[in-house]
């Protein structure tokens, strides 16, 4: 689909553009172009907004409209899990159209299983189609520094590995694609972000599940909220810093793979050189390869401490053994099945057919 017409600037002056603070929005801009430098030149490059409706990406939406007015269109996915979905993507909805941005709302259906999961899952799909059916140059989140704070603590709170306790990137890839995911926000705090949106005189949709103490995520807000001797931004920092350690690990995987991965007639083989942490990599990455599903990280440990220790050992459809200074995986051989009496030519008890 070739660029269409870029979308109008802001067709009400006095509106919600006129209240932002102009060190923001070219705070916002600058954060933009460091990550998003290589289309900010083009002209015709357009941006696409994740917008919930919540505080978080409101404030997204009128920085960017306001920072690159005609190049940014929006999208709010309605999952359907809450009667107030539809109701809080028709908002968005006037919202754009009164300051001139391009607005579509994604109707989806979530899956049974773990909600959140499915309903990340089902988002994200659902944007990346977006996305390419308007030809934009990346989609763009509204995750900040609290986020970024609270994921880290709760993930060493359950004692995360270094995969785990990384934060996100400024700059990645929509899951299962190739299309760049930009997160401008992550040096702001929570409590500004709030501020654009009350500036700009706009109220925010409330998902009630922020304020349910059956989540940890919530529970944890709390706490920090009353722990102001915490560095929030230095928190966000750290899980920064680990992300630049997980792809330095995931650099070191990918050599150790290379170099110590031979395949054998049953499967491959692995003779590990690495230090634990990358070793620990290259074995789920065995075990995903061929047992076609990736493991839990409990579970890779758990096999990883078993060949050290010189005993073979199973993880899902797989065998392992360890033999001359390496490890050999492999699937496990089916077991069989015997066949029914029937087809064994014997006859089927009197009654039971």
């Amino acid at each position: 689909m070739p660029p269409r017409a870029m979308g109008s600037p802001a067709t009400d002056p006095q509106g919600p553009l006129a209240g932002l603070d102009p060190q923001r929005v070219e705070r916002l801009h600058a954060d933009l172009a460091a990550l998003w430098d290589w289309a900010i030149a083009e002209p015709g490059a357009r941006l696409g907004i994740a917008v919930s409706g919540g505080p978080d990406s409101l404030a997204l939406l009128l920085l960017a409209a306001a920072a690159l007015p005609g190049r940014i269109e929006a999208a709010t996915v309605d999952h359907g899990l809450r009667p107030e979905s539809a109701r809080e993507a028709a908002d968005v909805a006037a919202l754009c159209a009164r300051i001139g941005v391009p607005h579509a709302v994604l109707a989806v259906a979530v899956p049974e299983g773990n909600v959140q999961a499915m309903a990340r899952q089902a988002r994200y799909a659902a944007l990346a189609g977006w996305v390419e059916a308007r030809d934009l140059a990346a989609l763009a989140s509204a995750h900040h520094a609290d986020d970024q704070a609270e994921t880290l603590l709760m993930r060493l709170n359950r004692a995360s590995g270094v995969a785990g306790l990384a934060g996100a990137r400024a700059l990645g890839r929509v899951p299962e694609t190739s299309i760049p995911l930009l997160r401008p926000l992550l040096g702001w705090r929570r409590a500004e972000l709030a501020q654009v949106v009350e500036e700009a005189g706009v109220v925010a949709a409330q998902d009630p599940s922020n304020r349910d103490d059956h989540y940890d995520r919530v529970r944890l807000r709390k706490a920090l909220a009353g722990a102001d001797w915490l560095d929030v931004p230095a928190i966000a920092q750290s899980a920064a810093n680990l992300a630049d350690a997980d792809a330095a690990l995931d650099w070191m995987a990918d050599l150790e793979w290379r170099s110590c991965i031979k395949k054998e007639p049953m499967g491959l083989r692995y003779r590990p050189q690495a230090p634990r942490a990358v070793a620990l990599r290259v074995v789920a990455r065995l075990v995903a390869e061929l047992d076609g599903q990736e493991a839990r990280g409990s579970a890779i440990a758990r096999l990883f401490e078993t060949l050290c220790a010189g005993r073979p050992a199973s993880i899902g459809n797989l065998v392992v053994r360890p033999n001359a200074g390496g490890w050999s995986f492999a699937r496990a051989p089916r077991r069989a099945v015997k066949a029914p009496a029937a087809r064994r030519g014997l006859d089927t008890p009197s009654g039971e057919d």
